[in-house]
């Protein structure tokens, strides 16, 4: 069945542009028509529902490319986690997820689960057995012993177990190979964030046993050391990428090279409690660190949104204060919005069917009220979100909205 959903304005690609009172057409979970409204009705039958939304902007559903669906957001994550059983563990990644669906989330990285309860959520999801958005998932993520998140289950010591490891993950199904470069701050007694976890040499098997199997790599990498070692051997993306060092912090302007040079993208998984944050590190501390962001962009690596979601603070409804970080760092709404769609469905490399409103991508979309790409705030007032064409829950009727306009 097909279905015409239309507001004051379509954002209508990169750069900010925009079709003023336009629309797209959905059949069968796939965009089969957008542009101005007329033009878009006058391509179906009279009896075809229409949703029209006099106030609100069309675009495409938004991208979050880096959180942890295993964990709760709680003040002790791993330890829920680790006194959970996998059926409630489960039951709550559902949860999370849906939870992502209802702020337009529409894509998900999930970098790092246990015992593959990610790759089982994202088929049932698929399957519309779940709501949710696509999950991109790593599985679980590859560590050092008692190394970060060894609680997961990815512990390996040298290159056969390594080698062993990716294998594994490949065969379940995962859509990526993660892998911790450096420690991490949430897991107890586990090594300093600076610190490498693996050698330049492991770095690079597993971004050539990852390529095998056709799978990107994603590597958490704080210290200068590890982002070193994760460019060189070629990974796709570097999450965090803070340049920590024993003491204070190491910026390489060689690295930063090899990365525009290379394509390698940077997540700064900025939570949404960035703010919160910047006050608990000192405001010039943090001003530091988030000046390192803005200057990688301004020569030119390309950056992913992520709000790290699942560790203590960063809720899985905010993912517009997220990107409000990139706002506070000089990017404009426009360019913002483009981040967190086509952007990053291109470095993700699912730009073929996804991050804009184009005929045969998915109806991955959201309408919210007012004009995102003046207001970013606008983007929490949400009216509409459709995944692969399906409405956020049952409640929801295309055909006679209680946000829209029915015509």
């Amino acid at each position: 069945m097909h279905t015409v959903i239309s507001a004051e304005r379509m954002v209508s690609g990169p750069g900010g542009r925009e079709v003023l009172d336009g629309a797209v057409c959905v059949r069968q979970g796939v965009i089969v028509a957008a542009g101005p409204r007329a033009e878009v009705e006058a391509l179906v039958e009279p009896a075809v529902p229409r949703v029209h939304f006099p106030e609100g902007t069309l675009l495409p559903g938004l991208i979050d490319a880096h959180v942890h669906l295993a964990l709760d957001a709680g003040p002790d994550p791993v330890e829920t986690l680790r006194a959970s059983s996998d059926a409630d563990l489960y039951g709550g990644m559902a949860v999370r997820s849906a939870q992502l669906l209802a702020t337009g989330v529409t894509t998900v990285r999930d970098l790092g689960d246990r015992g593959g309860l990610a790759v089982r959520l994202r088929d049932e999801i698929t399957a519309g057995r779940l709501p949710g958005p696509r999950i991109l998932t790593a599985g679980t993520p590859l560590t050092a012993p008692g190394g970060h998140c060894w609680f997961l289950g990815g512990e390996v010591e040298g290159e056969g177990a390594i080698r062993a490891a990716v294998r594994r993950n490949a065969a379940s199904g995962v859509d990526l190979i993660k892998v911790m470069a450096t420690g991490g701050g949430i897991t107890k007694g586990g090594p300093p964030v600076w610190q490498a976890q693996f050698t330049p040499r492991e770095m690079r098997v597993i971004v050539e046993e990852a390529r095998r199997a056709g799978l990107p790599v994603a590597a958490h990498a704080h210290g200068t050391e590890g982002i070193a070692a994760a460019v060189a051997a070629g990974v796709d993306s570097v999450e965090h990428c803070t340049w920590m060092a024993r003491d204070g912090f190491d910026v390489r302007k060689d690295v930063v090279a090899a990365m525009v040079d290379h394509g390698t993208a940077v997540c700064p998984a900025a939570s949404p409690d960035w703010r919160g944050f910047a006050e608990r590190v000192g405001l010039e501390r943090a001003e530091e660190m988030f000046g390192r962001i803005r200057w990688m962009t301004e020569n030119g690596v390309p950056l992913l949104p992520g709000t790290d979601a699942g560790v203590p603070r960063a809720v899985f409804d905010g993912f517009v204060s997220s990107l409000e970080f990139f706002e506070h760092i000089g990017m404009t709404p426009a360019e913002i919005i483009d981040l967190a769609t086509a952007g990053a469905a291109e470095a993700l490399g699912i730009a073929h069917d996804t991050g804009r409103l184009a005929p045969g991508h998915r109806a991955d979309l959201l309408v919210v009220d007012g004009n995102p790409l003046t207001d970013l705030s606008a983007l929490r007032s949400v009216r509409l979100v459709l995944a692969r064409g399906r409405p956020l829950g049952p409640e929801i009727a295309l055909s006679l909205p209680a946000d829209g306009q029915d015509r």
